[in-house]
Formats: C-alpha cells, structure tokens, sequence
C-alpha cells in the first residue's frame, strides 16, 4: 500500500510515558523475552545489515555516540550517550533516543525514547547470549554491579534462562539494597554480598554491569572458576573494562561486532588478532558455541546497532492500534513537493 505524503508526514512518537505503559501492558518479562527473540531472529540474518562500528564523539566525562544500521527495507539509528559522572550529579548516565524508517521513500515511520528501550533491550541481548553460550543446567548468577541496568539483565535472563538465584554485589551497598528491594516478589531467590568474590560463589553465570569510565578489575583470574558463564556488558567504551586480562585470555570469547568490540570490549586488553566468535555465528549453527561443561565462556557485549534495530521495530509493531503513542507533525508537507518555500510563505 503507498501512503500519502500526508500520511507519511505524521510520525508515531513512542514517549518515556508511553513506552513504560507498553511495556507494563504487555509485561516486562514477557516484553523481554520478546525482544531477546528479535534480535536473535534479526542475527540470524546478520549478514543482511548494514555494519559499522558506532560513530562515537568523546570528551574527557563521556561519549555521544550514534549507532546506525540497515537490512535494506528499513534503516535504523541511534543517539546514545555515555556518562558515568552523571550519576553523582543526580542524572541518568545513559541516555539515548532512537528513529526507524522505510528506505523506499526515506521518511521516519517510528520516532521513539530509547534510554528505557537499551534498558530492555541490553538485557535481551545477555539473556539471549546466556541462552547459547551458558551450561544448561545453570541455575545461580552473580549480579556484579547493582546500578540502573541490574533489574533487567536478572529479570531478562529469568525470562529467558529460568534463573532465579540471584547473588548482589555493588561497591554502594545502597545499590545493592535498592536492586534487592526492586527484585522483591518477582519470583527470586535473592542474597546481597559484601564482597565480590561471595556473589561469584557457586554462580554458573556471572554479569557484570559497572558503571566506571576506567580499566578496571572487578573480576580477577582467581576468582573465575571452571564452567562459568560471563557476561562483561559494562566495558563498552575505549579504556573501561571490568575483568583482569587474564581472564579474558583462558575465556572463549564471543562478541557482537569484532571491529567494534576490539576498540571497546574487554578484548581491547589483548592483542588484535587475539581469536573470537561472532555471537550470530553460534545462534545459526555455522561456529560452535560451549564446546565443554569445563569451559569458561564470555560474553564479550558492547552493544550493537543491529539490537537497537531491532527494538525499535518490535516497538514499532507493537503500538500499532494501541493508546502507546502520537502522531507528530515531524516531516514538512508541501502541496507541491518542488515548493518547500511557498509553504513556509503562505503560512506567514
């Protein structure tokens, strides 16, 4: 069907408001396992996309960043920034927003808040990741890092895994208190930790998600033992990282985008040709995933256009005909599209 230029003028506007109102009608969990089965739907076709390493403009405090991508019917992006001072200044430390549209005629057709939506869909993606790669009996994760983004990566990899032993660990205690009050009745069995090394004991998987802008060592080689599972999500800018190299060096590590992740993965600790697996390579069976209950594999995740992508199109279809968004007047709509400036004259 082709739309109007009138039509196409209207661009659906999903708010923070209204995506949390999406999100609770469809059921964060649900809404989560949804989504982790999108992106893998959408790597499975990887090779379809476009693929670029996020275009990234840094300061001494944080990044902005926009993460653009396309599988040749629609063409994604989005602004991302990354700011760890933030957080002690009462502010968000990533925020983000994104916008879908059709190649054919170029025009947006989703215009969307996105800081909730990389929430989701971050945890969609570990869950997915923990799904391929982690033992199948794992039933214990560690939480290392209880700041904005633990709720969901628990919450997604339940979803997803049917883990619900959760150990905490945050260097704020307060952190830790507020995930574990957050968590509460939603079907976990919760311990808090004063150190990292008790939230890693008898873990299968572990998840790491700081917030630091610096080459850091939350997890030392000492402390990995055999047959875990390892989620490394908060390093992913140049110079942060969260594991002892060491660590990387004995893991089988599997990644999103290596062109990408080599610049701001924990890989960005080793050499460049230090040897890894495309993520999408394991979901469609060309690579092997865990090869032994033994192994200790890592996730390696940066975050990637592809599963932002992906987000903003399962939003895209799930609003339609629903209360979830406005219509906006975003694109100029002339009588005659060769006569922008008799448009804007008449109005005067």
């Amino acid at each position: 069907m082709t739309l109007k230029a009138s039509e196409l003028a209207l661009v659906p506007f999903v708010s923070v408001d209204n995506m949390m109102r999406l999100v609770h009608s469809i059921g964060i969990e649900t809404f989560m396992a949804d989504l982790s089965r999108e992106i893998e739907s959408d790597f499975r076709r990887w090779e379809l996309f476009d693929k670029t390493p996020r275009v990234g403009s840094h300061s001494d405090v944080g990044v902005i960043e926009l993460m653009p991508t396309s599988d040749g019917t629609h063409y994604g992006f989005k602004y991302v920034n990354g700011h760890p001072k933030n957080m002690k200044e009462g502010l968000q430390t990533v925020t983000a927003f994104g916008v879908l549209s059709d190649v054919y005629t170029g025009y947006p057709i989703l215009f969307s808040e996105m800081t909730v939506l990389t929430a989701l869909r971050t945890a969609a993606t570990s869950a997915m990741a923990t799904k391929q790669l982690a033992r199948t009996e794992s039933k214990t994760m560690a939480m290392i890092g209880n700041g904005a983004q633990s709720e969901f990566q628990c919450l997604a990899i339940k979803a997803v895994c049917g883990i619900s032993d959760i150990r905490l660990y945050d260097i704020d205690p307060a952190a830790t208190e507020k995930c574990a009050n957050n968590l509460a009745g939603l079907g976990f069995t919760i311990t808090t930790c004063t150190t990292p090394e008790d939230a890693i004991e008898g873990a299968d998987v572990i998840t790491v998600a700081t917030a630091d802008k610096d080459m850091q060592t939350i997890l030392t080689d000492n402390m990995v033992g055999a047959g875990v599972h390892i989620n490394a999500i908060g390093g992913d800018c140049p110079g942060k990282t969260e594991l002892h190299r060491d660590i990387v060096a004995r893991s089988s590590v599997f990644v999103e985008y290596p062109p990408q992740t080599r610049i701001e993965g924990e890989i960005q600790q080793m050499p460049d040709d230090h040897p890894v697996t495309e993520l999408w390579q394991v979901i469609t069976g060309a690579e092997k995933g865990r090869s032994t209950s033994d192994e200790v594999t890592l996730f390696d995740g940066v975050g990637f256009a592809i599963e932002d992508f992906s987000a903003l199109r399962y939003v895209h279809n799930q609003i339609k005909d629903t209360p979830f968004y406005v219509d906006i007047d975003l694109v100029a709509d002339p009588d005659d599209p060769r006569d922008l400036f008799g448009m804007i004259k008449r109005a005067g």
